[in-house]
This record gives C-alpha cells, sequence and structure tokens, in this order.
C-alpha cells in the first residue's frame, strides 16, 4: 500500500512513471483529493475525488503529474487467491479485467467515504506489528473492499459472474494474449477450444457486444502500440515482430484498427 507521493518519489531502473510501461502486478488506485488525468493502454481517464482504478497484471499504463492524492494496493494474483480463497479470489479477478468492463470506477459520496474507512482500517493493520490476528483482518477488509467495488462496478451492467459463458471467454482472452502474433484469425482460437467459431462469435458478443475478430485485433493492436513506443526498433522491424510476412500489410492493419500510420501513432504520444 503506497501513496501516490511515494510513486513518483521512487527511481525504477526498467521504467519511468511518466512514461507508458506495463503493470507488474495487480493494482486498485484510488485518488483521495485532486484531480488530474492516468493512461491506460494508451487511452486517458480523468480522475477526481472518489475514482477508482482497477489495472490487472500486463496492463500498459502512465502515470501524469498533477496535485492530486491517492492510495494504491499492489498484490499479485496469488495473494488474492491465497488470501480470500480461490473461488472468490478468481471472481474478483474480474474488476481488474479492462476488456469487460471500464478500468475506471467513479464513486458516489456515501461509497467513496466507505472506501476510506477501509482503506484506513488497511493501513493500521499494515502498520502494526503482526500478531494472530492481523492476517485474518487484512484478509477480511480487502475482500470487504473489493467486493464493494465489484459490485459498484458491475451495477446495472449486463455482466455476470455466473454468465455461462464468461469463463469460456476468459479463456478465450488468455490464448490471444499469449499468442496474439502468430495467430490472428477466431477460426484457429476455436478449434483449440473445440468449438465452432459461430460458437465462439456467439461467447464473446454475449460477454462484450463485439466478435471475436474484434478482441483479437484489439489486444494485437495494444502490444503493437507498446512495441511502438517502448523500444527503439524501425517500424519494419515491428512488423516482423508482430508477425506480418509484409510491413505493408501491417501498416494496413494497424491503420485500419487505429485510424493511424504506425509513426504517426508514434509521433502523437511522444
Amino acid at each position: 500500500m503506497v501513496t501516490l507521493k511515494e510513486v513518483f518519489e521512487r527511481t525504477p531502473t526498467d521504467h519511468r512513471q511518466t512514461e507508458h510501461h506495463k503493470v507488474s502486478f495487480y493494482v486498485l488506485f484510488i485518488i483521495t483529493k485532486g484531480e488530474g488525468i492516468h493512461t491506460i493502454d494508451y487511452k486517458d481517464y480523468s480522475y477526481q475525488e472518489g475514482t477508482v482504478f482497477s489495472l490487472r497484471k500486463g496492463v500498459t499504463h502512465k502515470f501524469i503529474r498533477s496535485k492530486a492524492n491517492g492510495e494504491l494496493l499492489i498484490f499479485t494474483e496469488d495473494f488474492i487467491i491465497k488470501h480470500i480463497g480461490k473461488k472468490d479470489g478468481l471472481k474478483l479477478l474480474q474488476l481488474f479485467n479492462e476488456l469487460l468492463e471500464s478500468p475506471k470506477i467513479q464513486l458516489n459520496k456515501s461509497m467513496y467515504l466507505e472506501v476510506k474507512t477501509i482503506l484506513k482500517q488497511l493501513k493500521t493493520e499494515l502498520l502494526l506489528e503482526k500478531d494472530e490476528y492481523s492476517s485474518i483482518i487484512k484478509r477480511s477488509l480487502l475482500q470487504v473492499l473489493t467486493s464493494k467495488l465489484y459490485r459498484e462496478k458491475t451495477k446495472d451492467k449486463n455482466i455476470s459472474s455466473n454468465s455461462k459463458y464468461l469463463n469460456q471467454f476468459l479463456i478465450f482472452q488468455n490464448l490471444i494474449e499469449q499468442q496474439w502474433i502468430e495467430n490472428k484469425t477466431a477460426l484457429n482460437y476455436a478449434k483449440q477450444m473445440s468449438i465452432t467459431p459461430k460458437t465462439l462469435n456467439n461467447i464473446v458478443k454475449s460477454i462484450i457486444n463485439k466478435p471475436a475478430k474484434s478482441l483479437i485485433d484489439d489486444i494485437a493492436t495494444t502490444q503493437i502500440k507498446h512495441l511502438l513506443l517502448n523500444t527503439e526498433m524501425s517500424v519494419t522491424e515491428i512488423a516482423y515482430q508482430s508477425g506480418f510476412d509484409d510491413p505493408t500489410n501491417f501498416f494496413k492493419y494497424f491503420k485500419k484498427n487505429t485510424s493511424l500510420s504506425p509513426n504517426q501513432f508514434r509521433k502523437t504520444q511522444k
């Protein structure tokens, strides 16, 4: 648990906080004072007091300096499963999945006060000397916090942890993130999942109202953006690195999905 001020005081060797970089852990970023902008997967999100960002491991983000204050809870997937319980922990990981819903939650005043109270209690437990009760209390507080945020995020939404398609959607998403370089067709993923392309489309549409190919392209394009902004490789080198045999096809693919050429995108993010 660290403050936004402490984040800017740190000097990591592998990245700068004010440049695009991938998250190594799961993060809840809660704004406690002020206003500003935070960038997640190359999209800017405004924030104010009571804004919460939920970031999963592997997502690209960037801090933009402001006079705002905030608290960051940083933990691993193993921590969630170990301290909350496997069933509930895996369910709550959906809180961090930006493909299911926006990574931004804006709390109303009463909910924000509840969250602030839980944060204060968590901080107290972290600072106290550990005893036989400390782990139980922290686990319980974290479970209450994440459950409240998950309920707030999915309120009045169609997303449901009981959806018969949700587990298959998450499997598909994981496959894309592992294979996006060599595999950009829905047919290949459907074969791996032992289902028809039509069923795969129905799964994806039921969860995020997009066809399967759109999800593949969204994930691949985000990964390409990361290569464009975080490596010194030329556009041609990135084309080959991204699984394209012809740089011209890479150019067309990226422009189709972003309305910008790879070089234009690099310039806009400088």
